[in-house]
């Protein structure tokens, strides 16, 4: 986190106490695009600790080095007794084939010139990707800087936690707070989730 990111979230009193808290996060494009796609499909609707739990049984089926090829090779069977359902085998498999064919193109390189919603319209097309998982591919495989996730219920949790001492707040009113946080939302964002996994 360079020192203009850290002077505009700074300006958010609140920011301002978690970036002294945390020190400086970063958002920056994974080095294995399709390893980080995996972690989130496997992190689907599970508590952080137990996705980390499953996460590492999985990829020890897998190999160290996670490929399309290696996941299509993976004994399913072996999978389901590393904790892997049934349904999040099946989406590890169609994420596969698409970085396989590439259809859609999924690289970094071939997703660079594209706004947020044409990557995320690309990837939900993919069997087992939605809209969550896509925004996760947006800040931790691609690295952009202005995600918000509000799909992600640790987000919404964390904003009302922080901004509203946890009463409820609507998508629009966390859209308003997240606008001081512009143009590096997904800072914002790992700030609000590093708050709330505390």
């Amino acid at each position: 986190m360079d020192d203009e990111v850290a002077a505009t979230l700074r300006r958010d009193p609140v920011m301002d106490r978690l970036i002294e808290r945390f020190g400086r996060l970063t958002v920056e494009p994974a080095e294995n695009p399709f390893r980080r796609l995996c972690v989130s499909i496997l992190n689907q609707q599970l508590s952080t600790a137990s996705a980390a739990a499953i996460r590492e049984r999985a990829f020890d089926v897998i190999g160290d080095a996670v490929t399309p090829a290696r996941v299509l090779a993976a004994d399913p069977d072996r999978l389901a007794e590393a904790g892997v359902s049934r349904t999040k085998i099946e989406y590890l498999r169609s994420v596969a084939e698409a970085f396989e064919t590439g259809e859609p193109a999924l690289t970094q390189e071939a997703l660079a010139d594209r706004d947020d919603e044409a990557v995320v319209e690309a990837l939900t097309r993919i069997h087992g990707v939605g809209e969550w998982t896509a925004r996760m591919y947006l800040i931790f495989a691609l690295g952009r800087e202005d995600v918000l996730p509000l799909g992600d219920l640790a987000v919404r949790k964390g904003i009302e936690a922080l901004y509203a001492d946890g009463d409820d707040l609507s998508r629009a009113e966390m859209r308003e707070i997240a606008e001081a946080w512009r143009p590096y939302r997904s800072y914002g964002t790992r700030y609000v989730w590093a708050a709330y996994e505390s």
